[in-house]
């Protein structure tokens, strides 16, 4: 895989906000960090030990993330698709690393992985593909969908799809802007 230049990615160098510690979450929210270390090999991920510090918003947060993933309409790997692209255009390596690994057991490939900072114009794109690249590009850069964009996504995803899509695009850009305020720090075994 390319190595890519630390020099791409912004952030914090140390939290504004830590992790909570286990004593430090409502216990009730407890078992769910605990599967979460499990799931991920470790301690729970960073970002839940810190939103866990608001339980409430928390919860609510797991919710509405878990409706876009993993149990969206659209398909896993282009899912991962557009959140990658989406940590790539905010320069969030805390949301690269993680989804590196999510997307690839979602079936994304290396090559296509390694084509995501290239973005919708690189070579290999089928035209679906290229259309959700340029879509995440877009609401990055100018807040919504071009129409000229809305065109070639129309044929490929309904209307339902099609909602689904700008809020996972702007969902991941509000978590990549809440990540590198709050200084939440990539856990050392998630380097892609």
């Amino acid at each position: 895989m390319r190595v890519i230049d630390d020099s791409h990615w912004r952030g914090l160098d140390v939290p504004r906000i830590p992790p909570a510690e286990t004593g430090q979450v409502n216990p009730l929210l407890r078992p769910f960090l605990a599967i979460a270390g499990r799931v991920t090999g470790g301690p729970p991920p960073h970002i839940f030990s810190t939103l866990a510090r608001h339980p409430s918003l928390f919860v609510s947060w797991l919710v509405f993330a878990g409706r876009l993933m993993p149990r969206g309409r659209l398909p896993r790997d282009e899912t991962e698709l557009v959140i990658l692209r989406v940590a790539w255009n905010c320069a969030n390596r805390y949301e690269w690393d993680h989804h590196i690994r999510i997307g690839r057991r979602a079936g994304l490939t290396e090559a296509e992985i390694e084509r995501i900072p290239e973005g919708p114009d690189a070579d290999g794109w089928s035209e679906r593909r290229r259309a959700l690249l340029s879509a995440a590009d877009e609401i990055h850069t100018e807040g919504r969908i071009s129409d000229a964009t809305w065109a070639l996504l129309r044929p490929h995803l309904d209307d339902r799809e099609l909602i689904e899509l700008t809020m996972l695009i702007g969902h991941y850009e509000m978590v990549a802007a809440t990540i590198s305020s709050l200084g939440i720090q990539p856990e050392a075994r998630d380097r892609a």
